[in-house]
């Protein structure tokens, strides 16, 4: 899962920018008592966060107060800026501002209330005068906006002397909205709002405290009622909160469109019934990646002139570019050309660990899947499969990140390649200003480039030789590096891109020994070969033991026929766990956390167990493994607690403002939305962004979720989160 993500102003004021949203007030509309607070970490009692301060100007903690170092030299006031977004506004309403400031000598500075980004609606742009002691300070004023991405801020730019500004006591106050607002899920009858196969499972969720059966009734398009029955009651949904009943309409399997289901005078949203049903999602989410390739231009022909974009990072000011990118100082004192590959998660860093999953998911995906798939993209028209033109976009990525023949620690993998400090949003790729660096090699980069170069020289051999014959001669050497230097790895922290540390490698020497077996058959692989399939741990970035059992799934003809039936039962009995969390939820889901939290990208752990689950119904042809990986995508698609279709462009209440540096039209008018096919991460107790913490105080785990461009813990997207659900619609429209 992407770590913590900041959003660090790197400009103006002009550099953010903004699109009004909607606030639901409670009743009566009057001023709350207390004044509700719209500011985190007013006192700076331990961090600064989740405020953030201008490129131009270092900062620190101090006393329980931020101080900032103020430049000298700046034009504009908000040349030196600190702040805070996502601040909710509502026309009309008054908000005092209160804080205390000093500096090391008597200066002015501003402080403006105001929304993000054009047209700047403004409560107040105060000048404020600090001297050596701390002082008080209090405003007042009304807004003339309803907004939920307002902005504090205190700008010090355009001093001619340097001086050190410190702040603490931050505080705005005023609206009738309480934080998070009044949340509406919309009917209690949930639905897969995308719809459902005619040979699958057909059920919903009614959420209801009646204990007794209702009627259900399917209506079609036409207003006529088409089936009916009574529904289960099923009682209190532990991860939720609800108490909810359930309805299976299966015996109706007629195609149709505009179907809704009603209990009473609840009205489920609108879907279909269809064959064909996730043809269209399976190719939208295969064409996320192409939408978040760097180095290549982003062609209105293939995605539409809204999403079209410039190349980003080939070296085009105000680019750096990563055709030649120097190693973070001190770390090394060579450069590589490590160009191509996939943008991680919204942002601009491209990162080996999860890159490399994701494409090896769609390396399985091609080896599940019955059929091609075209898919809008550049390379469409030669003779390879398009999903293996997409993935080889990174493979090639993933090849380049090794550390040169003649370097220290040669055949090593450099672990991510990010900018120095977090870019601000919204951002296009090509307008990134920042020094890039390569961060030093990890042994689970190294390890993870061993897995899917073996991989993909298994795949690619029928298609592209050359391309093969590179990739096992790099998976080969990525081996023996990582067996020399076994326990180098990436820190915790950082700036300006995700951590992805892992301390623990066991688990991807296990996996890259089980690729590198089914690639060449060697038996000195397979007895490294140490981990298995474990419901507990399913798979991730971080945890990759379980992926030596797929590995072996796919190559199961070189295991004795004992050692094949082994592997089927071990998978088969996770994929039983798995069965059984799905049956034991009020919404169907075969994630459910044992500690009763959600984690950080926890759509992806639906989409993954659900996979699991698919590739158990190939190996045991069992109907009720089939049926579970497909009832998973229900709640991915709006079965669930928050009504929520987490896939944009699909389903009547879906996601459309997940955390992403250029899909930002929530923030700037001028930029798109997220391509349709983007999967949000979904519900995550955590709350580790400002967005969530201000909003999901007190959330149910399964209601730990805001479709809000601002809140990076809940809302993201990732390239391997899209791949889980590629390989599962594929597997879906096959089905």
């Amino acid at each position: 899962m992407p770590i913590r993500r900041r959003s660090i102003v790197i400009a103006g004021a002009a550099a953010l920018t903004v699109l009004g949203a909607t606030l639901v007030a409670s009743t009566p509309a009057t001023a709350a008592d207390p004044p509700y607070e719209r500011i985190l970490n007013g006192t700076f009692d331990t961090e600064r966060e989740p405020w953030w301060v201008s490129g131009t100007t270092p900062n620190t903690v101090v006393d329980g107060k931020l101080c900032a170092q103020v430049p000298a030299g700046t034009v504009n006031p908000w040349d030196s800026m600190i702040g805070q977004d996502d601040v909710p506004l509502e026309q009309g309403q008054p908000y005092t501002l209160k804080f205390d400031a000093s500096a090391s000598k008597p200066i002015q500075f501003k402080a403006v209330l105001q929304q993000q980004g054009p047209p700047h609606g403004t409560v107040m742009n105060k000048t404020v005068t600090a001297g050596t002691a701390m002082q008080s300070f209090s405003f007042t004023a009304n807004s003339p906006v309803t907004d939920t991405h307002g902005q504090m801020s205190f700008q010090a730019g355009g001093a001619k002397e340097a001086y050190t500004l410190c702040l603490d006591n931050i505080s705005v106050t005023g609206g009738i909205v309480p934080p998070g607002g009044v949340r509406d899920f919309g009917s209690p009858v949930r639905v897969n709002q995308l719809g459902y196969l005619p040979s699958g499972p057909h059920r919903a969720t009614y959420v209801t405290d009646a204990t007794t059966p209702l009627v259900w009734t399917l209506v079609d398009s036409g207003n006529k009622t088409v089936a009916s029955g009574k529904t289960a009651p099923y009682g209190p949904d532990a991860l939720s909160g609800d108490s909810v009943q359930l309805i299976d309409f299966g015996a109706y399997k007629r195609s149709g469109t505009g179907f809704t289901l009603v209990v009473g005078d609840d009205v489920s949203e609108p879907f279909d019934i269809a064959k064909n049903l996730y043809t269209a999602l399976r190719q939208d989410s295969l064409e996320y990646f192409y939408n978040n390739r760097s180095g290549i231009p982003i062609e209105a022909k293939y995605v539409g002139d809204a999403w079209a974009r410039a190349a980003g990072h080939v070296g085009v000011a105000p680019n750096k570019g990563d055709i030649s990118v120097p190693c973070l100082p001190g770390t090394c004192d060579y450069s590589l050309d490590v160009r191509g590959g996939w943008y991680d998660a919204g942002d601009h860093g491209k990162y080996v660990v999860n890159g490399a999953l994701a494409a090896w998911q769609l390396l399985d995906l091609y080896e599940e899947s019955d059929r091609n798939v075209a898919l809008k993209i550049p390379e469409n028209e030669n003779r390879i499969p398009d999903v293996l033109d997409e993935a080889k976009w990174q493979i090639d990525f993933l090849l380049r990140m090794q550390v040169p023949t003649g370097q220290p620690l040669a055949g090593m993998v450099h672990h991510k390649i990010h900018d120095v400090a977090w870019t601000g949003m919204a951002l296009a790729p090509a307008a990134d200003p920042q020094q890039r660096y390569l961060y030093p090699p990890s042994t689970a980069a190294t390890l993870n480039v061993a897995a899917i170069g073996a991989r993909c020289a298994r795949v690619y051999a029928r298609w592209d030789r050359a391309l093969a014959a590179r990739c096992l001669s790099a998976a080969q050497t990525a081996w023996k590096a990582a067996e020399q230097h076994p326990a180098i790895y990436a820190p915790d922290g950082g700036v300006g891109g995700g951590a992805y540390d892992d301390v623990k490698v066991t688990d991807e020497f296990s996996w890259a020994a089980a690729e590198l077996f089914a690639a060449t058959g060697k038996a000195s692989y397979k007895k490294r070969i140490t981990t298995v399939l474990k419901a507990s741990d399913g798979f991730s970035w971080q945890e990759t033991g379980g992926l030596a059992d797929l590995a072996l799934a796919r190559a199961a003809w070189r295991l004795p026929i004992i050692e094949r039936l082994k592997l089927i039962h071990r998978i088969s009995t996770v994929a039983d766990s798995y069965l059984s969390d799905l049956r034991s939820q009020g919404y169907a889901n075969p994630y459910k956390p044992a500690d009763g939290k959600y984690v950080w990208g926890s759509n992806s752990g639906t989409a993954n167990n659900a996979m699991i689950l698919a590739i158990a119904a190939d190996l045991t042809g069992r109907a009720s493994y089939k049926t579970a990986a497909l009832e998973s995508l229900d709640y991915l698609l709006g079965r669930n607690a928050l009504n929520q279709s987490y896939v944009t462009g699909y389903g009547e209440r879906n996601s459309h403002n997940q955390h992403h540096r250029f899909w930002s039209h929530s923030l700037n008018p001028a930029y798109p939305s997220p391509y349709p096919g983007s999967l949000a991460g979904g519900a995550n107790s955590g709350l580790q962004d400002p967005v969530a913490q201000r909003n999901l105080v007190g959330c149910a785990p399964a209601k730990c979720y805001i479709d809000e461009i601002g809140s990076y813990s809940t809302n993201e997207v990732a390239v391997n989160w899209n791949s889980a659900l590629a390989w599962l619609t594929t597997y879906a429209d096959e089905s």
